[in-house]
């Protein structure tokens, strides 16, 4: 009987230890908690052999801008940039940019817009066909019925001329020839990437063309403030200083209408952590499977750049300021990240473990009589300027 009964207490005990094990192992599994700020982030060193080489005839190389503050890295593939070490609360480097260890690795990979310098014309065009002068002109469509970042072969997939100026300034040029993925006109683009005493990555964009055609050039850094490979970006607190947003349909498309962010989910003139209402029951959020919309914002320029507004790492400390001459920026919250490619540290690009925000003219603007132009002309000079400002 006594060891019937001890059976029966030892049976006991192991139930309880394992409902105790199981529970501990759910808990983990639902959180939805960044890493631990005592987890080692040290960044990853990168390797230039893994940066040289040629594609399509043309030489691609690794490129460093830095000061005492800030290390950039860029390949001339795209124009990338590639990561981007700045100083955390602790004041040690944290690379809030992520990236790959490779060109083969950004040749390969599955998202083909991190880190790019993006055009002809950054974000979408409604069925990839627009009128300019009355002529109809298309583009190949890449993204479901529509055309994204200047179609099948943008930007990212070119070979950038690179000039290092000084430590600080890099610059990259390209020709884009007359009707390459259907745009009109041989367009010269300049793009000078450089970091400032200030903290700053400055990021100044031009170009000239010799026909009519549609410009909207921007830069795609996936950023993650508390580290490349630190987990979710949703505990990110953010803040924009714009009121109103261009709402869209189920293919991402904007409906023309330009809307009051005020009792939406779309409201962060005051702060709110990324994912604090991303779950909401909203149909934008529903057509963008997150946020993927772009905000507009007022020409209320200070020194010559508008306050786009802030984003702070929640672990790090690391607070980014964004500031520009563009009208709008587009607000990425990492919905499409599938967990398919592996980053320089090792991480993988899961759903929502980085951002975008990408200062621009309107999607579809061609297509939207009341958006702003994106036409350039033969005599113009297209120029714009767009700063991402780092502080702890």
């Amino acid at each position: 009987m006594k060891n019937a009964q001890l059976m029966t207490i030892l049976f006991l005990g192991l139930l309880l230890q394992t409902s105790c094990e199981k529970k501990e192992k759910d808990n983990v599994k639902v959180s939805n908690k960044p890493l631990s700020e005592n987890i080692n982030m040290q960044p990853t060193v990168l390797d230039s052999n893994n940066f040289i080489g040629e594609i399509e005839g043309k030489k691609v190389e690794l490129y460093w801008i830095k000061n005492e503050n800030i290390q950039a890295a860029f390949t001339n593939y795209g124009g990338r940039l590639i990561s981007l070490l700045v100083k955390n609360k602790n004041n040690e480097f944290v690379d809030v940019v992520v990236g790959f260890k490779s060109i083969k690795d950004y040749q390969n990979s599955t998202e083909p817009y991190f880190g790019a310098t993006i055009g002809r014309v950054g974000n979408r065009i409604a069925k990839g066909k627009f009128n300019l002068n009355g002529k109809n002109y298309s583009i190949p469509v890449n993204n479901g019925e529509n055309a994204l970042h200047g179609g099948t072969k943008g930007y990212q997939d070119v070979v950038w001329n690179a000039e290092k100026i000084n430590d600080k300034t890099l610059v990259f040029t390209y020709v884009s020839p007359d009707m390459e993925m259907g745009f009109p006109g041989n367009l010269k683009v300049k793009v000078t990437y450089s970091v400032t005493t200030d903290n700053q990555v400055r990021m100044e964009y031009e170009a000239t063309t010799d026909k009519t055609t549609i410009v909207n050039l921007t830069n795609h850094a996936f950023f993650n403030l508390n580290g490349e490979g630190s987990g979710t970006i949703l505990n990110h607190i953010v803040q924009f200083n714009a009121k109103e947003y261009t709402p869209v349909d189920k293919g991402l498309i904007p409906t023309g209408k330009i809307e009051t962010v005020i009792g939406t989910p779309f409201d962060f003139t005051t702060p709110h952590t990324i994912g604090e209402r991303i779950k909401t029951n909203n149909i934008q959020l529903e057509n963008g499977g997150g946020y993927d919309h772009n905000f507009v914002l007022k020409n209320e320029k200070v020194n010559g750049l508008i306050h786009v507004g802030s984003v702070t790492g929640d672990i790090s400390g690391v607070v980014m300021n964004v500031f520009t001459e563009e009208p709008g920026f587009q607000f990425y919250s990492g919905n499409f990240m599938q967990g398919k490619n592996t980053f320089k540290s090792g991480s993988k690009d899961d759903y929502r473990t980085a951002f975008a925000l990408e200062t621009q003219h309107f999607p579809d603007a061609p297509n939207q009589p009341n958006f702003p132009s994106i036409n350039l002309e033969p005599k113009a000079v297209y120029h714009t300027v767009s700063v991402y400002k780092f502080s702890k």
